[in-house]
């Protein structure tokens, strides 16, 4: 049994026990929400945490016995088989991730999205001195990223491959990439021991790498995208969201709050970031930095989702194309200007 089924079977197994004192068809007065891969991408969640966002909404629509468990786990395609097997709530992944679950589940649990959580880029760092560009990429290089396939960085490798060398290498660069989460990404490329000589990450990791002189960035996914792109959203399935309409609500309440907190009080939410997931080596007046970067955005609105849909379509990553970014999300979002 591989690591990834044993962690997906135990989710499973925690959760028929509380699905069994949630009563089935009623209203649920338990929510359970992965705290997702880490960074300042998942800062919102760790808002709603750390200042009982969601139980305050939840209450204040007159649901007062809502208490949230909040899970540690991360990485799309973990989250994904979490929320299929009922092991969760809601998961926060990227786009890709979630494009591919959408697409699965089209004709059973129809994942959609709640809303985006932020926009911004993510960096492809190395300290390979061969490496100006992934088209110098040799056979014994090694890229961590958090999930080979589906996360954003294989994507947005998989986009730029097709660009420069047609769609039938759309796949050309996915045997340099190696499944890591972003911490240990970070230590395997500053040690300068490992098989890992380049990582695709996200701030604060980004900007911790950058501190050493050795590690320059060759791309962003905003090289490839042409703009501004949602790097973490919410989902989860219709049936929660048609059974549970208040609680529901109270969620993307929750995250709507959570994103003007962090955009009122950057060194509020630095301190929570640091309390909660550590600071990517940076002291509070580096985080407060990062957070404060204009092109690090705590929004609910879509951005260029549509463009990973039509690129994942065409190379026959998911099977459906959507008509619009609408046609992903759940109706409470709408009237958004995304993209």
């Amino acid at each position: 049994m591989t690591r990834r089924t044993l962690g997906t079977l135990l989710l499973g197994m925690a959760a028929a026990a509380t699905l069994a004192g949630c009563g089935g068809g009623g209203a649920q007065n338990e929510l359970r929400i992965p705290t997702g891969a880490g960074g300042v991408g998942f800062l919102p969640l760790l808002m709603m945490r750390e200042h009982g966002l969601i139980e305050k909404h939840a209450s204040a629509a007159g649901l007062p016995d809502v208490t949230v468990r909040w899970i540690d786990i991360g990485g799309p395609a973990v989250m994904n088989d979490a929320l299929l097997s009922g092991s969760v709530d809601f998961i926060a992944a990227g786009p890709p991730g979630f494009l591919t679950l959408w697409d699965r589940t089209r004709d059973s649990a129809a994942v959609k999205g709640v809303a985006a959580m932020t926009s911004l880029p993510m960096y492809l760092n190395t300290h390979a001195e061969h490496l100006n560009s992934i088209d110098d990429l040799r056979e014994t290089d090694r890229i961590a990223v958090t999930a080979i396939k589906v996360s954003i960085p294989a994507i947005i490798l998989q986009m730029y491959a097709t660009d420069r060398y047609g769609a039938d290498e759309a796949f050309l660069f996915d045997r340099y990439t190696v499944t890591m989460t972003h911490p240990d990404g970070v230590i395997a490329l500053l040690s300068g021991t490992s098989e890992i000589n380049a990582h695709y990450t996200s701030p604060p990791f980004h900007h911790r790498e950058r501190e050493d002189p050795s590690i320059r960035t060759i791309m962003t996914t905003d090289d490839v995208m042409g703009g501004a792109t949602t790097f973490t959203m919410m989902s989860t399935t219709t049936r929660f969201h048609d059974e549970n309409p208040e609680l529901y609500s109270a969620v993307l309440a929750a995250l709507t709050e959570a994103n003007e907190m962090i955009r009122a009080d950057p060194g509020a939410a630095a301190d929570v970031l640091i309390a909660a997931d550590g600071s990517g080596g940076f002291d509070r007046t580096g985080l407060v930095e990062v957070l404060r970067d204009p092109d690090i955005r705590f929004t609910t609105r879509p951005e260029n989702i549509m463009k990973y849909a039509e690129f994942m379509h065409e190379i026959g990553s998911i099977a459906n194309l959507p008509s619009s970014w609408q046609d992903l999300f759940f109706a409470e979002i709408h009237e958004l200007p995304g993209g």
